[in-house]
């Protein structure tokens, strides 16, 4: 403890040692402003954050639970687990930045969209982790459940909730900042109160230490929520990791066009449900567009063609700034995590940092990077890259402390070195973790370029759905929303292939 709270001082220090660098006054405010701010604002603030702070509570808790039962189900029902696992992908993949002004048409006044959009951005975070957890027990604890007649039901609640635990956790501090980030989103889009409605006030009026002191606020929540789910995790979680093995047969190849037929499905059901809700609720048509309102937008209208080419030529500026984004965050945080597994004494400063960087909301810092890096493709990639950090060290930080002390114990017999034991034992561990990181990041990237062109860069789709949105030209917000849920399944999809190829060969139990 006395090792964090010395990490914590040493970062305040740099923080206020940046701010009072030359011509850093335009950009940053610094601690000792922050905490005059939020002293004389103190009443304000407590009333926006217990506001922001229900909203995003609910949405955890709501997310969270389906994302449990979902997980759970798919498990006991096999036969549409690829089902619930397409749809879920499918509701996940949908922008936020867009279905945030369509919520708010459909709710109405109150807290609705803050929850839905919270509960959105946080259930698949754990529906993933959970998956992964719930396949990570040995072949011979199921051997042992079925010498006793019992089937996938007892197999469940005996062997793989066991095993989930500790994924569980690391999806659960995942979610905390994502829950905030998606209340603050929500928010934005025509709330009254809230964490939200200040920063659009702070950013309008060019106000730095409201800005930051929002920042630090929201960081400051997922910060303490982050290491109350860490601590609970850990008490509950104190079992030494088994050690896994699957025979090579196992891992059975899905025949040519399946996950093609499996998508084709969850796609008809994503219909149908769509249809069949803006149906039953007798929704206006102007902003409730229903499937055949986008087909007729985006195909066959008399404007089709120009409609098209507006939206995929600003979705081909997102992807430019997406991709590049995506994968930095991926190779900064494997490579985070491993630096630290070599030299976990490191982590004592390096972890705070990570978790601040992850936990200041990009709502708030978005506008002020853009400002200091350009108005270009760096600062873009790099919010991007910040974004997409934070799940992918978690995981990979988690699956590299899941290699087995039996496994490692060999390794020390032998002398082997710290190397030896990270390329032989504990890389092939973290990688059902990381693959899972690398999927359930593919929205976040999204989300994050989105929101860097709605608040700061004026470009790329996000800019449009936010100019449709403005504008009540619902047609293109709900053909952007359809458009860059598929184009971010697309890349799921090819994530999802390379998961397989090499969890084939260094985690067979996946496959099972």
């Amino acid at each position: 403890m006395g090792a964090q709270v010395a990490a914590g001082l040493v970062l305040l220090l740099l923080w206020e040692g940046l701010a009072r660098l030359p011509g850093a006054e335009i950009l940053l405010a610094g601690p000792w402003d922050v905490a005059l701010w939020l002293r004389d604002n103190a009443g304000l603030m407590a009333r926006a954050l217990a506001v922001t702070g229900w909203a995003a509570a609910w949405g955890f808790v709501l997310g969270n639970l389906a994302a449990v039962a979902l997980a759970l189900m798919a498990f006991a029902v096999p036969r549409v687990e690829r089902l619930i696992a397409a749809l879920a992908l499918l509701v996940f993949c949908l922008p936020l930045v867009a279905t945030g002004p369509i919520l708010r048409v459909l709710y109405g006044p109150g807290i609705g969209p803050q929850v839905t959009l919270a509960a959105l951005a946080v259930y698949y975070t754990t529906f993933v982790p959970l998956l992964v957890g719930l396949r990570a027990a040995p072949a011979v604890w199921f051997d042992v459940v079925a010498s006793y007649g019992r089937g996938r039901v007892a197999a469940l609640i005996h062997v793989r909730l066991f095993a989930a635990l500790p994924y569980l956790v690391a999806g659960l501090q995942i979610a905390a900042p994502a829950a905030f980030l998606g209340a603050m989103v929500g928010e934005f889009t025509g709330a009254e109160r809230g964490m939200g409605v200040l920063t659009i006030r702070a950013l309008r009026a060019l106000d730095l230490e409201a800005t930051w002191a929002l920042a630090t606020v929201a960081a400051a929540v997922s910060i303490a929520a982050y290491a109350v789910i860490g601590r609970a995790g850990r008490r509950l979680t104190r079992e030494p990791p088994p050690v896994l093995l699957a025979p090579p047969a196992a891992a059975k190849r899905a025949a040519p066009g399946a996950a093609l037929g499996r998508f084709a499905l969850a796609a008809s059901v994503a219909l149908a449900l769509w249809w069949g809700a803006m149906e039953a609720f007798d929704l206006n048509r102007f902003f409730a567009r229903r499937p055949e309102d986008v087909w007729a937008f985006l195909v066959t209208g008399t404007e089709a063609g120009a409609h098209r080419a507006e939206l995929f030529g600003a979705l081909a500026q997102t992807l430019a700034l997406a991709v590049p984004g995506y994968l930095a965050g991926l190779a900064l945080g494997a490579a985070l995590a491993v630096l630290l597994t070599l030299a976990p004494r490191a982590a004592t400063l390096a972890m705070p940092l990570a978790v601040t960087l992850r936990a200041v909301p990009i709502v708030t810092t978005a506008p002020l990077i853009v400002l200091l890096l350009g108005r270009g493709p760096t600062g873009t990639i790099t919010l991007v890259a910040v974004m997409i950090f934070f799940p992918v060290f978690v995981a990979s930080l988690h699956g590299l402390s899941r290699a087995p002390g039996q496994v490692l114990d060999v390794f020390d017999i032998y002398a082997a070195g710290p190397a030896q034991r990270l390329m032989h034992a504990q890389l092939p561990a973290m990688l059902p973790a990381f693959f899972a990181a690398a999927r359930m990041s593919l929205p976040a990237a999204m989300l994050a370029v989105t929101v860097v062109e709605w608040l700061a860069t004026g470009r790329g789709v996000g800019a449009l759905m936010a100019m449709s949105a403005s504008l009540s030209d619902y047609g293109m917000l709900w053909s952007a929303v359809v458009v860059v849920a598929l184009t971010t399944v697309g890349g799921h999809g090819l994530v999802a292939a390379a998961e397989a190829r090499v969890l084939e060969h260094y985690a067979g139990e996946q496959l099972r």
